[in-house]
């Protein structure tokens, strides 16, 4: 394993990070036992990563819970990455300031995440989806007083837009604030569409860009081109392909099949799983591109951390490049490339996330919001906020 500095921080990092989303039950099959979490944990060290991402949301805060016990044996070590925005626990979304991105749920988000990762500080802390409503300075202020109060070291952006960090990070060099050292966004092989921004804001300024879905809720790992899936272990993403399940994604899924049967042909021709081949991709980028994996079993881990050993060469690059073109474009033409489908709903890879409703939970339309000019162009009905997987919109 190799580390890279994050961003314009001198902080090193692994140059893959492992994604905590599936430490914990509270989701049900998606996630992993305690006893097996903690052998995903001890893998990811064994093979020299250091770097761990999780959100007061995953498993309706279980995840943090997990990792907090995992750390301790050597809490210097390991760089701690926590995110708030979204409601927490099994809270009944009721609350009009139990979410979102003011400073009132930053201190009380980040206080709850410092008990349940039993913890004095957090290395890195996310916000975690731009929510139209909070103003930057609020944001930056807030911030900024808990890295002062060594509660947080380092600040990072997830899901907002580029011209929105690059306003913030520019106030903050102005006002002597904490800036933005990094940015967690949907980068995948199959979600390319942030690349005409993104890249060009992160190499201005120094931001490393931490892809989230880096396998595209498992798309990407090739396995629903080869047929033979397993019906016995959970498969996030086979209501999406069936066309008589009327998926609100199928059309997006047929598209990211079609890429990922190229892209088995390079990684059979190369002799690596699928899954290394699209996370060595990212690794790959020009700018400091760190893939976050999940993995439910020790053995899917210890199959994806194999994307470290070797590299691609400049004509893979490039074949693998032009296999996955489609990419680019936006998966919602009608409101814009990422983030803006992902504020506006959610993602293909994600098939059961609603991002309004985790970020506003059951008050969004009570919320008079003078900031956002443009009305949202997609809606649904209110799912109970203890459901962890809402339904998808419906076409």
């Amino acid at each position: 394993m190799k580390y890279k500095l994050l961003g314009r921080s001198g902080l090193r990092v692994s140059e893959l990070c492992l994604g905590c989303a599936t430490f914990g039950t509270n989701w049900g099959s998606i996630g992993s036992d305690k006893q097996e979490s903690g052998r995903i944990f001890d893998a990811f060290v064994e093979a020299g990563g250091n770097f761990f991402d999780t959100s007061n949301r995953y498993q309706e805060s279980q995840s943090e819970e997990f990792l907090g016990t995992f750390i301790q044996s050597d809490r210097d070590r390991h760089v701690l990455a926590t995110k708030y925005s979204l409601f927490d626990g099994f809270s009944d979304g009721r609350d009009p300031n139990g979410c979102g991105n003011h400073r009132k749920n930053l201190i009380r988000s980040v206080e709850g995440s410092l008990k349940r990762l039993n913890t004095d500080y957090i290395d890195l802390l996310w916000i975690h989806i731009y929510d139209y409503t909070t103003p930057i300075d609020e944001i930056l202020r807030a911030l900024d007083d808990l890295v002062r109060q060594g509660k947080v070291h380092y600040v990072g952006a997830s899901n907002f837009p580029a011209w929105w960090m690059a306003k913030a990070n520019t106030l903050a060099d102005f006002h002597g604030w904490s800036p933005f050292v990094a940015t967690q966004l949907e980068y995948s092989i199959t979600e390319r569409s942030c690349e005409p921004e993104f890249l060009p804001m992160a190499h201005e300024m120094d931001i490393a860009l931490v892809a989230w879905s880096a396998l595209g809720g498992g798309m990407a790992t090739g396995k629903y081109n080869r047929g033979g899936l397993d019906n016995t272990i959970p498969q996030r993403l086979v209501d999406e392909i069936d066309p008589a399940k009327r998926h609100y994604w199928h059309a997006m899924t047929e598209r990211n099949l079609g890429i990922m049967e190229k892209v088995n042909r390079v990684a059979d021709r190369i002799g690596r799983p699928t899954a290394q081949i699209s996370l060595r991709w990212l690794m790959q980028q020009p700018v400091v591109t760190i893939p976050v994996f999940s993995a439910r079993t020790v053995e899917q881990a210890k199959e994806d951390l194999g994307c470290v050993d070797f590299e691609l060469s400049a004509e893979d690059m490039r074949e693998l490049t032009i296999a996955s073109q489609p990419a680019v474009s936006s998966i919602m033409p009608g409101v814009g490339a990422y983030p803006y489908p992902m504020l506006e709903y959610g993602s293909p890879a994600l098939p059961e996330f609603y991002s309004r409703f985790l970020l506003f939970g059951e008050v969004e339309e009570k919320i008079v919001n003078h900031r956002r000019l443009l009305p949202y162009q997609y809606h649904r009905e209110a799912q109970p906020a203890t459901t962890p997987a809402p339904q998808p919109l419906k076409a």
